[in-house]
């Protein structure tokens, strides 16, 4: 049992020096969405949207798990724009394991995103029972939320992006949702049983049966820019979906943020978490990835240092196996029965596993700056953030300023370099700057 320090032997201590910091700004196409009620309104005024929503109707708006920026204001909107044509909408849970695989947890998680049913004016119809609504070509069934399938037509609201295990024409968005997330424990247990990598032509197998069995009225397709701020709303008709979402995912891959270093000896991550992404940091930024998942992502990361864990993922720490050293307060805020719902029904085992533990950030840090081969620790390439959401303002040690200098279009110094700072029990300060774009 591991108790609330850990004391090692650890040959010359972990003082070592480590070499100043400096603020960096990293720049990105900061176009974003000024109003995006107005925009979740102007796509109900399309008629082929507006068409496809009769009056009485019941109809199951789905949300997820993840912390997407406005999500809140956007499922408020799209709910007061299906009642304004006359329906009766709900909210369902849209979420395989996440939130401890109970109906309970999992409304939980909505509510912390402000998805409650005083600020919607709607219920939340939280379960875990599914309908098996059809069967793949195997025989595998294919399940669907309880609540959505008995509902006259459903609604998906979900971000596009990349995914963090596989590659293909859709990744994590609104086909994803219509597989795993609509398929509660029972069906993404199912699917992820064929194994990760036969996602790209597997979920749209799922989500085309679901299409077709139910009344699917559309998706809200949301992409964000490199500042996780809204940059763009879609409302994607069920029968258009498949051919539309590939084009939203390749604008979200063009907007996403990235570490414009190609080698990094000590990534310092301030927070990881569900919110964050669906593998607590991702791999699309860090360029690392879980045992046997085939990734070729820049940077090169030597070691990844992983300090907190984000309160809105209620202990879910899902992906933490992909760090090397992590903080004795990270652990304790790690709840083991939400983190392996999670990632048991992955199939992805070494999402849970633990990394070294420090007692303090001080020591985690100094730690892998420690045992990073041949590199002398004041000649250490650190790049300390947030979380992989925000990239926009970074920290970066003296070794990776000449790049910096280097590249006036990619980089800009916020302010003079500073030292480390820690208080009386190992903690470190905030990280300078905020997270939002400049102009």
């Amino acid at each position: 049992m591991i108790s609330d320090r850990i004391d090692v032997n650890i040959a010359g201590g972990l003082q070592v020096p480590l070499p100043p910091m400096t603020a960096v700004r990293q720049k990105f196409d900061p176009s974003h969405l000024d109003d995006v009620a107005g925009a979740v309104r102007r796509e109900f005024t399309r008629p082929e949207v507006r068409n496809l929503v009769k009056p009485g109707q019941s109809i199951a708006v789905g949300c997820g798990s993840r912390g997407i920026a406005n999500i809140g204001l956007i499922a408020r909107t799209v709910i007061a724009e299906l009642q304004a044509l006359g329906a009766k909408p709900f909210i369902f849970p849209c979420m395989g394991s996440h939130g401890a695989a109970t109906a309970e947890g999992q409304k939980h998680v909505l509510e912390t995103y402000g998805i409650t049913e005083a600020a919607t004016g709607v219920p939340i119809r939280a379960t875990m029972d599914t309908t098996i609504v059809g069967h793949l070509d195997d025989g595998t069934p294919v399940h669907m939320d309880r609540f959505a399938a008995e509902a006259d037509g459903i609604v998906v609201i979900n971000r596009i992006k990349p995914h963090t295990g596989f590659r293909g024409a859709t990744e994590s968005g609104l086909t994803k949702m219509l597989a795993i997330g609509i398929g509660k424990i029972k069906g993404a247990a199912a699917y992820h049983a064929h194994g990760m990598d036969s996602f790209p032509h597997l979920l749209p197998k799922v989500r085309d049966i679901n299409l077709a069995q139910r009344n699917v009225l559309f998706g809200v397709g949301i992409v964000e820019n490199a500042y996780d701020e809204t940059a763009h709303i879609e409302i994607l008709p069920g029968d258009t979906l498949a051919q539309r979402e590939p084009a939203l995912q390749a604008m979200a891959k063009a907007n996403m943020p990235q570490l414009f270093f190609d080698e990094i000896d000590v990534l310092i991550i301030d927070e990881m978490g569900k919110n964050i992404s669906g593998a607590g940091f991702d791999p699309n930024i860090t360029g690392r990835n879980r045992r046997n998942v085939q990734w070729s992502n820049q940077p090169f990361v030597k070691k990844i240092v992983v300090l907190g864990l984000t309160k809105v993922s209620h202990g879910n720490a899902t992906g933490v196996g992909s760090a090397d050293v992590i903080t004795m307060r990270l652990y304790r805020e790690l709840d083991v029965a939400s983190t392996y719902a999670n990632v048991i029904t992955s199939m992805n085992l070494d999402s849970a596993a633990i990394p070294i533990i420090m007692n303090t950030d001080h020591d985690a840090i100094a730690l892998a700056v420690k045992t990073v081969v041949r590199v002398k620790p004041e000649n250490c390439r650190i790049v300390r953030i947030r979380n992989t959401l925000h990239l926009g303002e970074i920290e970066v040690s003296e070794a990776l300023m000449a790049e910096v200098r280097g590249r006036p279009d990619r980089f800009e110094a916020m302010a003079a370099a500073h030292e480390w700072s820690f208080d009386g029990q190992g903690n470190i300060a905030p990280l300078l700057g905020t997270v939002h774009a400049a102009a």
